[in-house]
């Protein structure tokens, strides 16, 4: 092997290193998060960037979410999670978003312009706030 292959070998080889190095921290990060973000409370229910709802995950319930615009979604919280069971929207991410458990992780349905959060607050499932324009 001449000097310009070894170079380029060993360029190669360090690369492979720094991707590698770079694949497992960022690997750890999201253990790190997965494991430290606790499992949620409550998830709050945003139309239209204002808080409407927040329901207790510890008690199982289906809620028909009225969007802005008239559409339609059904929020279904079941074993201590949260997810869009049903949307009238023309794309349903929502619904392919799955269920929500964890602090921080959220559902949105950017047609009915719906958002709904996961949070560590404890609610008691009945402490439901409307804001009625």
């Amino acid at each position: 092997m001449n000097n310009s292959n070894k170079k380029k070998f060993a360029g190669i080889r360090a690369d492979i290193i720094v991707v590698a190095l770079l694949v497992l921290v960022g690997a750890a990060i999201a253990l790190g998060v997965f494991l430290f973000s606790g499992k949620g409370k409550t998830a709050e229910v945003r139309i239209d960037g204002k808080i409407c709802a927040r329901y207790s995950l510890s008690q199982d319930r289906s809620i028909r979410l009225s969007g802005a615009g008239g559409g339609t979604n059904l929020l279904v919280i079941k074993n201590g999670e949260a997810y869009i069971a049903e949307a009238d929207c023309p794309d349903g991410l929502c619904i392919r978003t799955g269920s929500i458990s964890r602090v921080g992780q959220s559902v949105i349905c950017l047609p009915h312009r719906i958002v709904v959060e996961i949070t560590g607050d404890a609610g008691d499932g009945n402490d439901i706030d409307v804001f009625v324009k």
